[in-house]
């Protein structure tokens, strides 16, 4: 209970923080087991301040404010409407929207395949930039 303590107050203290640490980052911070790790995010899951979401570390639930449930694909796909993106344009990288979303690079990746599948993003092959191919529309994502 100390550990989901410390993290209660952490999430009070920054308004802004969206994701948890993950169970290995709070093993080696606390010195704790991942059993005593995974039954602090418990905690906090029973006290609805946090949620899970699949494919993603448990997210944060400030209060009112809802998390987007959107899948992560359509998330990302969003960034080129929201960012104003035009075909051409280069993409965040898998590292940079890893940290903007909270998930693992590995988790980012995947949506980011599917985004080259449908067309919407250029194959960025280890080194190279993504780019947008195609404006993405709803009914293309799905």
């Amino acid at each position: 209970m100390k550990v989901a303590d410390v993290l209660k107050a952490r999430i009070e203290a920054d308004p802004n923080m969206i994701a948890l640490p993950s169970a290995a980052d709070l093993m080696q911070e606390f010195s704790i087991s991942r059993g005593v790790a995974l039954r602090a995010f418990d905690a906090l899951q029973r006290e609805g301040i946090a949620e899970q979401a699949p494919g993603e570390r448990l997210r944060v639930v400030h209060g009112d404010r809802r998390q987007d449930a959107r899948p992560l694909t359509e998330r990302l796909a969003a960034i080129i409407t929201d960012d104003r993106l035009e075909a051409g344009a280069p993409f965040p990288s898998a590292s940079v929207l890893a940290d903007r979303f909270g998930v693992s690079r590995p988790t980012v990746t995947k949506a980011l395949d599917k985004l080259e599948a449908s067309g919407v993003l250029t194959n960025g092959g280890q080194g190279k930039v993504r780019t947008v191919r195609a404006v993405p529309d709803r009914e293309g994502l799905s």
